[in-house]
């Protein structure tokens, strides 16, 4: 796996927890941690959300291909 790759997903992942604990406990950990509005939450979103956008290109090269693995979630070569 591409190290881009890799740290986007960490981020995806990231993002994807938090916005869980928001909407199960309406606790918000970025703000916890960097506080609420700080610079630091602030990067940590907009990384998140640019980890999104780059994800998107690995799931268009997946419905581009014939091979059943790379729908999968197998990486691709």
């Amino acid at each position: 796996m591409k190290p881009l790759n890799l740290i986007t997903l960490i981020l995806l992942i990231v993002g994807g927890l938090n916005w869980g604990l928001v909407g199960l406990l309406n606790f918000d950990l970025v703000a916890a941690l960097f506080g609420v509005e700080s610079i630091l939450s602030r990067i940590v979103y907009i990384l998140v959300g640019l980890s999104a956008l780059w994800q998107l290109v690995p799931l268009f090269a997946a419905f581009g291909t014939n091979e059943p693995s790379a729908l999968r979630g197998h990486s691709l070569r």
